[in-house]
């Protein structure tokens, strides 16, 4: 996997999405392909200092004249603002320099785009997950003990109304064996969309993960998934869809039309019996 890397002097500003100029010789040669706009994106700011945030998102390129490239930016609103003191303990991961400098110390004070090799959520969320002097996590809360209801079923799906028969899908699905099934825009228990999020994960015996498209938002909450230790079930309308460290793991392709969803049903059905008798 891969993901853009952004370094912005200027930093990055506060609305969640909007457009920027950024300096047309500090870009790759291959800005303007269209696969780049698909990967995730880290937008960081010049600097090492507390205040210098860095956020997750996406990003493509809409213009370009002789000094400059036009990018529109969109912020990830799920997941939280991270400061750059943080982004220090993954550096290597994220291909800057540790602290200390090295042969690459002038990472953080440069400004460029580069695409980087690895998960860029995957190891946001490990970032985010948990503090430095705690195995806790300090995004969100999570009962403790765990507090499990054994007939709940989550759907972490898009929210676009193409998956709108999916989801019923599932919803059928697990009517059938005993169990109800949720999904987080059906729910508003607290103040922030991520805590309603972990709350759902968090009570289900199930989770059931459409990967289809590749959406991030998806990604991040099969990871918190994986992390709290529960049942996952990962479906997909087409198998590249699956990241590359998932695919180890069992998955159920469907197409979404009527006879498609009928055999996912019947295999989510089966697949939640079994379950239930473990």
């Amino acid at each position: 996997m891969a993901f853009n890397r952004i370094i912005r002097g200027l930093g990055w500003p506060e609305a969640p999405q909007g457009e920027i100029d950024f300096p047309a010789d500090r870009v790759p040669e291959n800005a303007s392909d269209p696969e780049l706009a698909l990967l995730p994106t880290l937008f960081m700011a010049e600097g090492r200092e507390q205040g210098d945030l860095a956020r997750v998102g996406s990003m493509h390129v809409v213009g370009r004249s002789h000094n400059a490239v036009r990018l529109r930016y969109q912020y990830d609103t799920s997941v939280p603002i991270i400061t750059q003191d943080r982004l220090e303990r993954v550096a290597t991961e994220i291909g800057l320099s540790g602290h200390g400098g090295g042969r690459n110390r002038f990472d953080w004070t440069h400004t460029r785009w580069s695409v980087q090799d690895g998960d860029l959520y995957r190891t946001v969320l490990r970032l985010l997950l948990y503090s430095p002097s705690a195995n806790a996590p300090v995004v969100f809360g999570v009962s403790t003990p765990p507090r499990i209801d054994p007939l709940q079923v989550s759907a972490m799906m898009p929210f676009s109304g193409g998956f709108t028969a999916v989801y019923e899908a599932i919803v059928e699905a697990a009517d059938a064996v005993g169990m109800r099934c949720n999904r987080a825009d059906n729910i508003w228990e607290h103040h922030t969309i991520i805590q309603d999020v972990v709350s759902l994960i968090d009570r289900s015996r199930v989770v059931i993960c459409d990967l289809s498209g590749r959406n991030p938002n998806v990604f991040y909450e099969a990871g918190i998934s994986h992390t709290l230790g529960r049942e996952v079930i990962l479906i997909t309308q087409h198998a590249d869809d699956v990241p590359f460290d998932l695919r180890h793991i069992r998955y159920i392709t469907y197409l979404n039309n009527m006879e498609g969803l009928g055999q996912l049903q019947h295999q989510l059905s089966d697949r939640m019996r079994t379950i239930l008798r473990g």
